[in-house]
């Protein structure tokens, strides 16, 4: 066989291969060319799992007429122009291949109308002939796509579709995860005619966790850390569980997004699986739902056929800036003073300033403290503040620090009079006292103690902190002069 060009019908077919996998697919290549479009309300019919029907409304800035048929065309877009724009892309959509995908495996029809055209236009294409028909019609400012009979003309591809239910429930996560990634926008969903989900648009400054528990439910939204940290140009948003209540159902919850796309990153993972692990047991995962900012510059999005995946060009400092971002706001749920009295000590508790209520919507910032990344020191930057050391933060923190901690907290026995005058070391100043009995070490950060006919907790962190203190602070007798 000779070496030809592929007709366009069957170069459409090949793509839609990539981009159509399923209805779901559908629904968010649609969504998101309606975000491209300003609109602030989108609502999604659905109709026997997505095989049937599926129509996107919204309210952007519309199609013009002449360009209605050539915005079915592949690879048209109105979103990049040249090179500069590919490195650097900001909307979600950018090769043109979606409708024109889509198009070729269904009967799709565009209806669209601009602020400034009187009337709107419809688009009418079906399947491999891709033939363009354009009629005037009724229709506010916005467009409207409807896709009928997903696959009809692909029978191998239609047969591999799932039960209606199954793609109905693919197709509800790829709205709750865009509803995550755009609390401005209204979304309604429907299927087989009953509204499923309703998703109200926060205004700027609302409460985000309304939304947040609405998706993610209120135990997430019970355990949620707010997170917010910036270095240079990278910024850190939103919210991680609580490792120490992280319950399968919470480990579910993993939405990372950067620069507004929903993103399904390895090592954004890996950063954040890294922070929480000394909480976490081995088959455990962590719940989060975060947020990445970062130069368009920086990062590539054209690396995946469905642009699940980025890459980074300094890919070391992204892990290192997400897990130094996620590290500090746990480092501050866990931290606790510890007073110097004989009453027995609590257990360490988060602070609840951290905690992230129903009806609230602030971020919570980091105290000033130092910073603690065993790789990764962000600079002062606007929004971002250093974290306090803590021995969690080192990935081998274990056995050999929980044996120094033992040591440490164990009460001194008596130390035999020396028979030849020696140099010795000063004893401990008096503001300085044994903090009891070391019963055991308790998730190795918390000792269990008993002094005094009583049982504590201590945080062992804070008691080496008093214990360098206790060295530093000049007590009653002279200071030795080294020999």
């Amino acid at each position: 066989m000779p070496i030809q060009v592929l007709p366009p019908q069957l170069a459409n077919q090949i793509a839609a291969g990539e981009v159509v996998e399923r209805p779901a697919s559908v629904v968010k290549e649609l969504v998101e060319n309606s975000l491209d479009a300003g609109a602030t309300r989108i609502d999604i019919d659905i109709e026997r799992g997505g095989a049937k029907l599926i129509r996107i409304r919204d309210n952007g800035c519309g199609i013009k007429k002449d360009e209605l048929a050539l915005a079915l065309a592949r690879h048209a877009t109105s979103k990049i122009a040249s090179l500069d724009d590919l490195e650097a892309i900001i909307s979600l959509g950018f090769r043109g291949e979606a409708l024109a995908s889509i198009s070729s495996v269904s009967r799709l029809t565009l209806t669209s109308r601009t602020a400034e055209q009187q009337e709107a236009w419809q688009a009418y294409a079906e399947g491999r002939d891709m033939d363009v028909t354009v009629k005037p019609a009724a229709h506010p400012v916005g467009t409207t796509l409807e896709v009928l009979d997903l696959f009809y003309n692909t029978p191998a591809r239609r047969k591999f579709l799932r039960t209606e239910k199954t793609e109905f429930n693919h197709i509800d996560e790829i709205i709750r995860r865009i509803a995550l990634a755009r609390f401005d926008v209204t979304i309604n969903l429907s299927h087989n005619g009953k509204i499923v989900r309703q998703y109200r648009a926060v205004p700027e400054g609302g409460q985000k966790e309304r939304r947040l528990g609405a998706i993610c439910g209120t135990a997430f939204l019970e355990q949620a850390l707010a997170i917010e940290w910036q270095h240079g140009d990278l910024t850190l948003r939103g919210w991680v569980a609580d490792p120490n209540h992280t319950t399968p159902a919470l480990a579910e919850i993993q939405y990372c997004y950067v620069n507004g796309r929903m993103m399904r990153d390895r090592l954004i993972n890996h950063a954040i699986r890294q922070a929480c692990e000394d909480k976490l047991g081995a088959d455990q995962q962590p719940a989060f739902v975060l947020y990445l900012e970062i130069d368009p510059h920086q990062v590539d999005v054209n690396v995946h056929p469905a642009k699940h995946e980025v890459r980074f060009h300094q890919s070391r400092l992204v892990h290192d800036f997400i897990y130094q971002g996620v590290l500090s706001v746990l480092q501050q749920q866990l931290e606790t003073p510890l007073p110097l009295d004989d009453e027995p000590q609590p257990a360490p508790r988060a602070i609840p300033e951290n905690r992230v209520a129903a009806g609230r919507n602030h971020f919570a910032e980091p105290a000033v403290r130092e910073p603690v990344a065993p790789r990764y020191t962000p600079a002062p930057a606007s929004g971002s503040r250093p974290a306090a050391p803590w021995p969690n933060a080192q990935p081998g923190y274990q056995k050999q620090q929980g044996e120094v901690y033992r040591q440490l907290l164990q009460t001194p026995a008596p130390m035999q009079k020396p028979k030849a005058p020696e140099p010795q070391e000063p004893a401990l100043a008096a503001n300085s006292q044994s903090f009891g009995r070391v019963l055991t070490i308790v998730h190795s950060d918390c000792a269990l103690l008993e002094r005094d006919g009583n049982i504590s907790l201590l945080a062992l962190p804070v008691a080496e902190r008093w214990l360098r203190q206790a060295q530093l602070t000049p007590g009653e007798a002279p200071v030795c002069a080294q020999p």
